[in-house]
């Protein structure tokens, strides 16, 4: 018998639908969630996933802000490409242009937040002027910017030749094997490549069913571009203030890519690491993603508003296992909101 999905994964009824056309003809499937006339935030979901994988962050933050979540091109209601050369970078970068566009106005700003893929869009979309302008910071979450076959870690830790790792790591990656109905053996491998071993099994299976729902060329199609992806330029013209967040057992973007990251970014606002915390860290931890995501929105949306649910679930200056050690050059009692402004790295225990 399969886990119920907790309430928590359930979305909310969204206040708005949009059909959103990009650069290339793509219809775009987006949904807005919470208070109409609060700050924006825009979320972008990562590979093989869809709206329904931010839900358990939009019921975190929906009482305080307005979000726009849309299904990559593919996924969900997204359109599917026509051809191998919708799946590129480039089309990643238009897609995000184009919900911007639409779903922030003129002269306003938004938070946006990237996971996995999503977060690799945010840095694809660097250097578009349009997206500038509209964003008022950023939150990569899970997330790499280059070479990341060589760093996967799903492969068992047997196969010792990097040759061989690589290998296998591609095989995986580019399957045209459908995943079919979510199973006992699927759940379990899902959780051991993508989640944390705390993770519940209710929690597996509400993240299994998002995956399994990708379509096979899809997923191969956008296989085949991470496996060559470098948006180690765009990120370098990400200009807006950029905080990143990555799960220490994180398998699919270790955190190594992070760290590159944060030491690309023309203007860092911090590395949070979330201890225990696989790949799907809005799933595992929708605590944690949401405050930062409040952090950020508090510094630089230009409507403040007071701490929320969210700010509350991870308060930076009361919780103890929040660690500031690794930037001796910050002043605690200058800085007790807890590091804005400051590439400092952070941990945040369960």
């Amino acid at each position: 018998m399969s886990p119920a999905i907790p309430a928590e994964c359930v979305l909310p009824e969204p206040a708005e639908e949009l059909s959103i056309r990009s650069a290339e003809g793509n219809l775009l499937h987006a949904a807005v969630f919470g208070a109409p006339a609060a700050p924006t935030v825009v979320l972008a979901h990562g590979w093989t996933c869809s709206i329904a994988f931010w839900a358990p962050v939009i019921r975190q933050l929906a009482g305080d802000y307005r979000l726009v979540a849309y299904d990559q091109r593919g996924h969900g209601r997204s359109e599917r490409p026509s051809a191998t050369a919708g799946y590129t970078t480039r089309a990643l970068a238009d897609d995000l242009e184009a919900v911007v566009t639409r779903s922030v106005p003129a002269g306003e700003r938004a938070v946006l937040v990237g996971h996995s893929m999503g977060g690799m869009t945010i840095m694809a979309a660097g250097g578009r002027s349009e997206v500038a302008a509209r964003t008022a910071a950023a939150l990569l979450v899970s997330t790499g910017s280059c070479d990341l076959v060589p760093h996967l870690r799903v492969a068992p830790d047997a196969l010792r030749s990097p040759a061989l790792r690589r290998f296998v790591h591609r095989r995986v990656m580019q399957s045209r094997l459908p995943l079919g109905p979510v199973s006992g053996v699927s759940r379990a491998l899902l959780k051991y490549a993508t989640m944390g071993p705390a993770s519940t099994p209710d929690l597996v299976e509400a993240t299994a069913r998002i995956v399994h729902a990708c379509p096979t060329a899809v997923r191969t199609g956008w296989a085949g571009l991470l496996e060559e992806l470098d948006v180690t330029d765009g990120l370098a013209r990400l200009a807006a203030p950029t905080a990143v967040l990555v799960g220490t057992e994180d398998r699919l973007t270790p955190p190594v890519h992070s760290h590159r990251i944060v030491a690309g970014l023309p203007d860092p606002q911090g590395l949070l690491l979330l201890p225990g915390v696989g790949h799907m860290s809005p799933m595992e931890r929708p605590a944690a993603v949401a405050g930062e995501i409040h952090r950020l929105a508090a510094a630089y949306l230009p409507v403040q508003r007071a701490a929320g649910p969210a700010e509350s679930a991870v308060n930076r200056s009361a919780d103890p296992s929040v660690n500031r050690s690794a930037d001796p050059s910050v002043d605690p009692a200058a800085d007790p909101a807890g590091t804005i402004g400051q590439p400092v790295e952070r941990s945040v225990a369960g």
